[in-house]
C-alpha cells in the first residue's frame, strides 16, 4: 500500500476514498487472520477519519466516551491538530494523544 499524499492535505472526496480502501483491505486481513495487519489498517482508517472532522467541534474540559470502547470516558486537556491529548478517566492518569475521530460526544 502505497500513499503518495498525506492525509492533511486530501480532499474531503479523497479522504472517503482512502477510508473505504483501509476498511477493505483490514476486512480481509481479518479473514486471512492476519491479525496485526488488520489492526494497522483499522488505525489508518481511524486517523483519516480524524480529518473529516473539525477540532473546533471538541472542547478541552468536556468528557468525551471512546468510540468502540462502551464505558471509557476521555478528557480533553487540549487539542493538537486532529488530536486530542488528555487522559482516560479509568486509566493510569497518564496523558496520551487521541484522533478525535476516536472520541464520541456524550449525550
Amino acid at each position: 500500500m502505497h500513499q503518495d499524499k498525506r492525509y492533511s492535505s486530501m480532499t474531503e472526496h479523497e479522504l472517503r476514498q482512502e477510508i473505504n480502501k483501509l476498511q477493505e483491505m483490514a476486512r480481509k486481513a481479518e479473514q486471512m487472520g492476519r491479525v496485526s495487519e488488520y489492526a494497522v489498517l483499522e488505525r489508518k482508517a481511524v486517523m483519516a477519519k480524524a480529518y473529516l472532522i473539525s477540532p473546533d467541534s471538541f472542547s478541552p474540559g468536556e468528557i468525551y466516551e471512546l468510540e468502540g470502547d462502551p464505558g471509557q470516558y476521555f478528557k480533553i486537556d487540549y487539542l493538537n491538530g486532529v488530536f486530542a491529548w488528555g487522559y482516560r478517566l479509568q486509566g493510569d492518569g497518564k496523558e496520551e494523544a487521541l484522533p478525535i475521530s476516536m472520541l464520541k460526544w456524550l449525550k
